[in-house]
């Protein structure tokens, strides 16, 4: 799937949703003249290990998506509390609308809809509501997924996924996390694209796909 000259959004749950679920993606859709933007709702300040700055995350995810391409005025930030996003869904709603008319991205990422994240799940119920007009495609995360449609495959090159794991490296107040793990992601990636019969890949589940003239 070829995706030039297009604005794409990205809602990511928590500043390193996006970047895990889809930053090969990210990398790939710059190189083929993208406009990218990541809107993060979270910077989990209420989560981060002692030691680190309530702030830490807030950093790193500048310094991630600067490692991937994008923008510092590309990249939306948000202060909603970790696990509360169910309590707010109408202010989330109002924040992504206001984000539609902003950018009027054509194709937008967003977590499964059957993530069981109280807060991807609610980014992900609130974005197809929002963007029932545009194409809408769900990256995997899938520690947190317990079913996924693989029906969207991405190829990668090596530059892609190397460059995804740098962005991640960024995030040191996470690498304590599995999922972090350097040859996760590259395993994650070639799996995903033997599945696809290439080399390296990352897989997306299609909620609803609009082609234009």
């Amino acid at each position: 799937m070829q995706i030039h000259n297009q604005t794409i959004l990205i809602l990511s749950p928590h500043t390193d949703d996006a970047e895990l679920g889809c930053g090969g993606t990210i990398r790939l859709l710059l190189e083929q003249g993208n406009r990218v933007h990541i809107a993060a709702f979270s910077a989990c300040r209420h989560s981060v290990l002692a030691g680190f700055p309530e702030d830490v995350l807030v950093q790193e995810i500048k310094a991630s998506t600067r490692q991937l391409g994008i923008p510092e005025e590309n990249l939306h930030l948000f202060d909603y509390d970790v696990r509360t996003f169910n309590y707010h869904r109408q202010q989330l709603l109002d924040d992504i609308l206001k984000l539609r008319e902003y950018l009027k991205p054509s194709v937008v990422f967003v977590p499964s809809i059957n993530d069981i994240h109280q807060d991807h799940y609610t980014i992900a119920q609130e974005a197809v509501r929002a963007f029932k007009f545009s194409t809408l495609l769900c990256y995997e995360l899938p520690w947190n997924n317990f079913e996924f449609k693989t029906t969207l495959f991405f190829e990668l090159k090596k530059d892609h996924l190397e460059q995804k794991i740098q962005a991640l490296a960024q995030y040191k107040s996470q690498a304590h996390r599995p999922y972090m793990n350097p040859e996760f992601t590259r395993s994650q990636a070639r799996m995903r694209g033997v599945q696809a019969g290439l080399e390296w890949a990352e897989v997306f589940e299609v909620v609803r796909m609009v082609i234009t003239q």
